[in-house]
C-alpha cells in the first residue's frame, strides 16, 4: 500500500510540474476587436475672448480615471493629405518684432476630466492682434480616448496620428 501511495505521489508531482512545447498561437481576432477607442472630430473651433481661448468638449459617456486621451490639431494640408499635430503642439509659434527678436509665443494644449476635454490656445504676446485668425478661427481637432486596459498594450508612436489611426482602426467622418 505504501508503494502505491509513493508511486502515486511521485507521478502527481512529475505530471503537475511538466512543461511541454508551447502550442501554436491562437487565431487572429477580427480587425478592431482588440482596441475599442472612442473618437471625436471637432470642426470650426474658434478661439477668442468670448470663450477665454478654450473649447470645451463634453464626453458621453464619461471616461475612466486611467483612460488615455490624445488630441490632434489639423496643422495643414500637404499635397492633398491632412497633416495632424499632437497636442500639446509639436510646434510653438514665435512672434518676432521688426528686429527679429522674439516678442511672444503661442501653442495649443489640452486638459481633461472624466466628463470633458478642454482644448486651450495658450499665448503670451504684447499685442493680442499678433494672434491672427490663422491661429484662432476654423481650427479642426481630433480626440481619441483609449481605454486603459487597451492602452497598456499599445506599442506605437502616439505622436503619429496616422500610426494611432491605423493601430486602432479609427474612422472619422
Amino acid at each position: 500500500m505504501k508503494k502505491i501511495l509513493f508511486l502515486l505521489s511521485v507521478s502527481i508531482i512529475l505530471f503537475s510540474s511538466c512543461e511541454g512545447d508551447q502550442g501554436p498561437p491562437g487565431p487572429q481576432g477580427e480587425p478592431g476587436s482588440i482596441f475599442v477607442a472612442e473618437t471625436l472630430e471637432i470642426d470650426n473651433v474658434n478661439f477668442g475672448v468670448s470663450n477665454q481661448f478654450v473649447e470645451r468638449v463634453f464626453l458621453d459617456p464619461n471616461i475612466g480615471n486611467d483612460d488615455v486621451v490624445l488630441v490632434y490639431r489639423l496643422d495643414r494640408i500637404d499635397e492633398g493629405l491632412e497633416v495632424w499635430e499632437p497636442l500639446p503642439t509639436g510646434s510653438v509659434f514665435f512672434f518676432n518684432d521688426t528686429t527679429g527678436a522674439v516678442e511672444g509665443f503661442l501653442y495649443y494644449r489640452f486638459d481633461f476630466t472624466i466628463g470633458d476635454v478642454d482644448i486651450i490656445l495658450e499665448f503670451d504676446v504684447p499685442d493680442a492682434n499678433l494672434v491672427g485668425p490663422e491661429f484662432t478661427n476654423n481650427q479642426k481637432f481630433r480626440i481619441v480616448i483609449i481605454p486603459s486596459e487597451q492602452a497598456q498594450n499599445l506599442d506605437i508612436d502616439l505622436n503619429d496620428f496616422n500610426a494611432v489611426q491605423s493601430a486602432l482602426n479609427l474612422e472619422f467622418n
